[in-house]
């Protein structure tokens, strides 16, 4: 995929002070994000790191329909009590189908569909999320081996076929609210994404 680095600051949150590195994507124009705390030097131990796909209506307007939101905020709690670990935030909204396909998958849900039925009555899979650039990403961070903060199993896979060392995979269960339960149901039984019937 060709993506570059572009360039990095920093960056001081409400969790602590983090880096922050763009990534181009010269083909699509597509910016890609690497938010990181401690990695001034090559980690020599498995690092922390989240692949989190962009979420508008989470990530800022604090949506109750999905738990993309707090699962973001926790990351970078997580991330900054542990004092090492990078935040992949990928431009790609609604797994990948764009925002206005969203919003139409969400008029869907909102007549009584799930998410994945939503999408497919859209003509649209399931998920359509690539993540081919994670690999450029984490090689320019010098990170090698990670400890990844996920729930879905397509992403450990993912990062492996890519040569990544996953060495672990921590839960992350935040943000369960009477909104989005039934979305996170609809994860865990019809994408494998890794939950406890008792999360529901």
């Amino acid at each position: 995929m060709p993506i570059a680095f572009v360039a990095t600051s920093k960056l001081p949150t409400a969790f602590g002070e983090f880096h922050i590195s763009v990534f181009q994507d010269p083909e699509t124009g597509e910016e890609h994000v690497a938010l990181w705390k401690g990695l001034d030097m090559p980690a020599t131990a498995p690092v922390l790191v989240r692949i989190h796909s962009e979420c508008l209506t989470g990530d800022a307007f604090s949506s109750l329909k999905c738990d993309c939101g707090p699962q973001l905020k926790a990351t970078q709690h997580m991330i900054n009590e542990a004092g090492q670990g990078v935040i992949l935030y990928l431009r790609q909204e609604g797994r990948g189908i764009g925002l206005t396909n969203k919003i139409r998958a969400y008029a869907l849900q909102d007549q009584g569909h799930d998410t994945v039925d939503a999408n497919l009555m859209l003509n649209l899979p399931a998920d359509a999320r690539r993540y081919d650039m994670c690999k450029i990403m984490l090689d320019h961070l010098q990170v090698h081996q990670v400890k990844l903060i996920t729930n879905n199993p397509l992403k450990l896979i993912a990062l492996r076929d890519l040569g990544i060392d996953v060495v672990d995979r921590v839960p992350l269960t935040v943000g369960l609210n009477p909104f989005n339960q039934q979305y996170l149901k609809t994860k865990h039984d019809r994408m494998s994404h890794m939950y406890k019937e008792d999360d529901f």
